[in-house]
């Protein structure tokens, strides 16, 4: 008697039953569609750096001194320490001079004298100043009533990579962003009479207004923290940017010459800077 053969059909894989009858047009199917997917998470992904980026471009250029009227001699904080308000005594640069874009100019003694207001794009023209320069710059003097603060960092490294001395002479002015990048000299000379202050790191939109209380706070204390962990790294007391987060963006806080000395942000060729932590 022969045997009769099982009518009864293997059982199908679970998987060839997900992937239904046409299982080539299902895993075609799911394949275009995480593609799909994943496509337009990196474009949004993509969009959302892009437009963040621009928010944050738009108020990093117009960080404190970053707007076009820079004014210097702003009126002192302090009503003991006043130094000249304006450019008209004898030997002093005139107000107007100090609001252009700073000039970089090459003079006899390794001397470069950097005039003017700190613009965006200023520390790639310094940049450039210097490496033509080459070793025979041995001196920067320093006339400006600050701008930008991402520019005045940048000069001030730089300042230190090359071993440069930094110097406000007797009628010179060095304010707001300017004193970032004197504390780059590996010796920072303050001539007897200059006048030398900071003040609060600001955010304005373009226009005029804040630029916003949460976005222009945050991106405030995030640049005062940068400039304050700058100045530690270049040798200079802390307590300098303590006074600059204290005074209103209207005001200078000018220091004396004892406290110059006091807060290391003034040195003599005698006693030079420390090296510049690496971070």
């Amino acid at each position: 008697m022969s045997e009769v053969p099982s009518t009864d059909e293997p059982a199908t894989p679970w998987w060839r039953r997900a992937l239904g009858p046409r299982p080539d047009d299902t895993v075609l199917r799911n394949i275009f569609r995480l593609v799909v997917v994943a496509t337009i998470g990196v474009v949004s992904y993509d969009l959302i750096e892009r437009v963040q980026a621009e928010q944050t471009a738009s108020i990093e250029r117009l960080l404190p001194g970053e707007a076009p009227d820079v004014q210097p001699f702003l009126p002192s904080a302090r009503p003991d320490v006043a130094p000249a308000r304006d450019g008209r005594q004898p030997g002093r640069a005139p107000r107007a001079e100090l609001q252009k874009p700073m000039t970089i100019e090459l003079v006899s003694g390794g001397r470069l004298e950097a005039t003017g207001s700190i613009t965006v794009g200023t520390a790639e023209r310094f940049r450039a100043e210097i490496e033509k320069r080459g070793d025979y710059v041995k001196t920067i003097v320093l006339n400006s009533p600050g701008g930008s603060v991402r520019d005045a960092l940048a000069m001030s490294k730089l300042i230190r990579e090359k071993g440069l001395q930094t110097k406000v002479e007797a009628k010179g002015h060095c304010a707001s962003s300017c004193p970032l990048v004197f504390a780059g000299g590996k010796d920072r000379i303050a001539e007897p009479g200059a006048s030398i202050g900071v003040h609060q790191v600001f955010a304005i939109a373009p226009n005029g207004a804040g630029a916003g209380a949460d976005t222009g706070m945050a991106q405030a204390q995030h640049v005062s923290a940068e400039c304050q962990r700058h100045l530690v790294d270049m040798g200079v007391d802390p307590r300098v940017w303590i006074h600059a987060m204290e005074t209103p963006p209207q005001k200078i806080f000018y220091f004396t010459a004892k406290e110059l000395a006091d807060l290391r942000l003034a040195t003599s060729p005698s006693q030079p800077a420390p090296t510049a932590k690496k971070s």
